[in-house]
């Protein structure tokens, strides 16, 4: 038994965000041969858990995910901070640095409510506060309304049993961890791309805590590393924000990597679509592949990205 912990894990409060931080301290236990005792969870109230009225766009965007672990990284209160990673901003600070990412889940979104996007009825109103599930959907079913839909898992499926809305989306990877298998219907990645970093956990510790970043090296997932850099790498290539809409995934295959991508307009009625082979980490490539997409975008869908209008 250990006396004290040998690390502190801070985490945000939502089942969700507890159960990605139990599955990373059992994988820190299980890799170091330690007691459960040994690696501390920490949980910490995140400002995009105190705002559930408004989409995040409008309120500050994926920042309010990470700024008080960031805050408590950055005065030793933890060693290390545990984040769904398709929620982390694309450019992150340089004090910091993501030692491992675990296995990746299932990369799928789920719909709720409906067996397919044929089946939605038409003139449903579809709840979500995701851009890229907006535009997808709006690019489908133009016949949809959209209205705002945030909270976590539990909320949003209550939102939709009080009839807030006919369908949701959620990711598969969430619904998986907390035990929901039986929620809604798969999408498959050939007809409905996910976000990038979907299903991906991450763990991140200052970049000057040797201590830390050899604690956690041992649970780094190499082919989901590589998928989830090359995800941030295409979306830092497009200069994308929380309002970009944008479905992008990377497949690791031995030292090789494949990429599909498509951007979106905002009301979905633009889209423009790009895929390549590369070796892994090869972020030049990557970045040609963003650049292309920017090149033979539309202004509509260039106004939410890197390019001029």
């Amino acid at each position: 038994m250990s006396e004290t912990p040998i690390l502190r894990l801070g985490t945000r409060t939502s089942p969700l965000a507890m159960a990605q931080a139990v599955e990373t301290r059992n994988r820190l236990c299980a890799a170091h041969g330690w007691d459960e005792e040994a690696v501390e969870l920490v949980p910490v109230v995140a400002s995009g858990d105190k705002i559930q009225d408004r989409p995040l766009a409008e309120i500050g965007g994926k920042a309010l995910w990470t700024k008080e672990l960031d805050a408590w990284l950055g005065e030793g209160r933890i060693d290390a901070a545990v984040h769904s990673m398709k929620d982390v901003e694309t450019f992150r600070p340089e004090a910091l640095h993501i030692a491992a990412i675990l296995p990746r889940e299932d990369k799928r979104d789920v719909l709720v409510g409906a067996a397919g996007i044929e089946d939605i009825p038409k003139g449903a109103k579809v709840g979500t506060s995701a851009p890229r599930r907006a535009a997808q959907m709006l690019s489908l079913r133009p016949d949809v309304e959209v209205v705002t839909f945030r909270g976590n898992v539990a909320t949003r499926l209550g939102k939709l049993e009080a009839g807030e809305a006919d369908v949701t989306l959620l990711a598969a990877a969430g619904l998986k961890r907390l035990g929901e298998l039986d929620i809604g219907s798969p999408l498959e990645l050939d007809e409905w791309l996910p976000a990038a970093a979907q299903g991906a956990i991450g763990i991140e510790c200052r970049a000057d805590d040797a201590g830390a970043r050899a604690l956690l090296s041992p649970i780094d997932h190499a082919p989901s590393r590589a998928e989830i850099m090359a995800e941030r790498a295409l979306l830092a290539g497009l200069n994308g924000t929380c309002h970009s809409p944008i479905a992008v995934l990377a497949e690791a295959m031995g030292n090789r990597l494949s990429i599909r991508a498509t951007l979106y307009s905002p009301d979905g009625t633009d889209k423009v679509a790009g895929e390549g082979e590369l070796a892994l980490a090869d972020y030049a490539a990557i970045e040609r592949l963003a650049a292309d997409l920017l090149d033979r975008a539309s202004p509509a869908i260039r106004t939410v990205f890197g390019g001029a209008a």
